[in-house]
């Protein structure tokens, strides 16, 4: 269970925020932002040790207006996040995405990419993100308004789609990896699935689930699309989930060969209860 100030979207703060012996040049900022929530993290540029951490989820899918307004009264209301950073970047976790292999992609064609998956507007500013050591790209929709206040309020910073960072650190991790294996990344009504298959991407999606019956009949129906046997696929759960959640009950019912996935940020935590494969992204995309 989350500590109770994270529920709330108050903060939590390690011992290093205190002893206030960082230099601001030392410190970046990285913010994750999706339609049902929000999580800034400030670190220590060379550690990587957290120093600042908060988040906030809402009740219901927000509007890219009302996520301006969530981000602008968190960054009035805490003053470390009015600090200056050496670094500042935004992770845009959607599903208004599309992976594209690189000999097929074509800069002219964005928005061709993502209108089949995607409920995009001929106004909606498109881009990518180029995943060069796998030969793939990620096209996505960010939202142009809230780039356009980080800029004013931090200058240069830089942005992600989450499926890049996911992708990465996946793919770098199981880059010799012999048998197949199935990675669930998990947030509030919505989880990403991704296949590999000898270190190989075979499949990256989205699915938005409101129960945990929806959940599963997305994670059997993609398994049993790829001849993967639930009973014997290795399959991780990544993100917001723990051995307490309905989601992961329900995982280890109908899977046989479940785990959590193990990262390189072991000794890193955010709250006092976090634990190494949650807040996947934002330790990712440090």
């Amino acid at each position: 269970m989350k500590l109770t100030q994270v529920e709330t979207g108050q903060s939590y703060m390690t011992a290093l925020s205190k002893n206030n012996i960082l230099n601001n040049s030392y410190k970046r900022l990285s913010v994750q932002v999706s339609l049902t929530g929000l999580s800034f993290l400030v670190s220590h540029q060379d550690t990587k040790d957290a120093i600042f951490f908060t988040e906030k989820n809402f009740d219901r899918n927000y509007t890219p207006e009302e996520l301006l307004f969530e981000i602008q009264d968190h960054i009035a209301r805490e003053p470390v996040l009015n600090d200056n950073f050496a670094s500042v970047s935004i992770v845009y976790a959607t599903n208004m995405f599309a992976v594209v292999p690189t000999p097929l992609f074509d800069e002219t064609k964005l928005s061709d990419y993502l209108k089949f998956n995607a409920k995009i507007l001929a106004n909606d500013f498109m881009t990518y993100d180029s995943l060069s050591n796998h030969d793939m790209v990620v096209v996505y929709v960010p939202f142009v308004n809230i780039n356009n206040y980080f800029f004013d309020h931090y200058g240069e910073f830089q942005y992600f789609h989450s499926s890049s960072v996911l992708l990465k650190t996946i793919l770098d991790s199981e880059k010799h990896g012999t048998a197949p294996k199935v990675f669930i990344h998990i947030r509030k009504e919505q989880f990403d699935f991704i296949v590999l298959d000898k270190g190989q991407l075979q499949l990256c999606n989205a699915y938005a689930y409101k129960t945990p019956e929806d959940y599963m009949y997305y994670v059997l129906f993609c398994l049993e699309q790829l001849n993967l046997n639930p009973d014997s696929i290795e399959t991780y759960l990544i993100g917001d989930v723990d051995k307490t959640d309905a989601l992961y009950e329900i995982s280890y019912r109908y899977i046989r060969n479940i785990s959590f996935y193990k990262t390189s940020f072991e000794g890193i935590s955010f709250t006092e209860s976090d634990l190494s494969h949650q807040h996947f992204l934002l330790k990712n995309s440090l």
